[in-house]
């Protein structure tokens, strides 16, 4: 089997947001070794750059088609990403492929380097858009696969709250756009108009093209509430494009409402979630040090 090296990409993420990173990145040759066994796989190549979540490993089966082993930590919920991947059945989303293990998924494999995000800004959008639709189910019925494993929004939201309060802002423009995130968030959470499986980190870079269908998505951290929620991440992609430009709060507001029109969705709780998400990604970009990416993220958040 080629040596593992996990991607430089990767690295830097893990030790940003999880505890004991330094320990699962030793194991995980090893772990590798282990799923490739179980798998039946034989493996090609780690795909670079990568992703921030996990190790993505191009394989193939014993029959020699193609597929995608990844590995991820236990922090990034792997077992409720099987779970959601499941419930879809391969609808809008990558297929789970038998052979899945621990801390590990087989899944089909699309084409990595070919996400919506290499198309024009605006097709791209209707693009993910469209892709993102599919997605919204209803959630597993209790007692069946994957119920109880997802968290609600209201649930992921109260835990980055409670870090964006307890992170020292040092600056009264930041403060004072924490307090309004914090603000919309509690109303937001009191009302939710519907209860929907979600992909949860949504943006054009996790739609791939595929074969079997034009796009599909990938790489889900699934929750269940609200659509808003979910489309909230797509309305900043290509943020650094949209600060860098001189109508870039026009567009981000035009944005918001094409996309609310589009999917229907009720506006005002899109521009809510946008402004929460956006500010509570500064917030977490600031406290581990990636002071440019906080400082975009939270210029984009005050034009909302």
């Amino acid at each position: 089997m080629p040596h593992i090296e996990p991607p430089q990409r990767l690295v830097r993420a893990l030790s940003e947001s999880v505890p004991g990173a330094a320990g699962w990145l030793a194991e995980l040759p090893a772990a590798v070794e282990r799923a490739v066994a179980v798998c039946g796989v034989s493996v090609e190549r780690v795909q670079v750059p990568g992703g921030r979540s996990s190790l993505v490993v191009l394989v193939r089966r014993g029959d020699g088609s193609p597929a995608v082993l990844k590995v991820a930590p236990e922090r990034f919920r792997p077992g409720a990403e099987l779970a959601a991947l499941t419930h879809w059945g391969g609808l809008g989303a990558v297929q789970v492929l038998p052979g899945e293990g621990e801390g590990v998924l087989l899944l089909e494999r699309l084409r990595p380097d070919v996400s919506v995000r290499t198309l024009p800004e605006a097709k791209a959008t209707l693009e993910a858009a469209g892709a993102l639709r599919r997605l919204w189910v209803e959630p597993p019925a209790e007692g069946a696969g994957g119920a109880g494993v997802f968290e609600t929004v209201a649930e992921r939201t109260g835990r980055q709250a409670e870090a964006m309060r307890a992170t020292d802002h040092g600056d009264a423009a930041v403060g004072a756009l924490v307090d309004a995130a914090l603000g919309v968030r509690a109303e937001l959470v009191a009302s939710a108009p519907e209860v929907r499986l979600l992909h949860g980190t949504f943006r054009q870079s996790k739609v791939l093209a595929g074969e079997r269908s034009p796009w599909l998505a990938v790489g889900p951290d699934p929750v269940v509430g609200e659509c808003a929620f979910d489309l909230a991440r797509l309305v900043r992609d290509r943020v650094e494009d949209l600060v860098g430009s001189p109508s870039g709060a026009a567009v981000a507001r035009r944005r918001v409402k094409k996309l609310a029109e589009a999917l229907d969705v009720d506006q005002e709780r899109l521009r809510g979630w946008v402004l929460f998400r956006a500010v509570e990604s500064g917030v977490r970009a600031m406290r581990v040090g990636r002071a440019g990416d906080a400082e975009l993220l939270l210029e984009f958040a005050g034009w909302l």
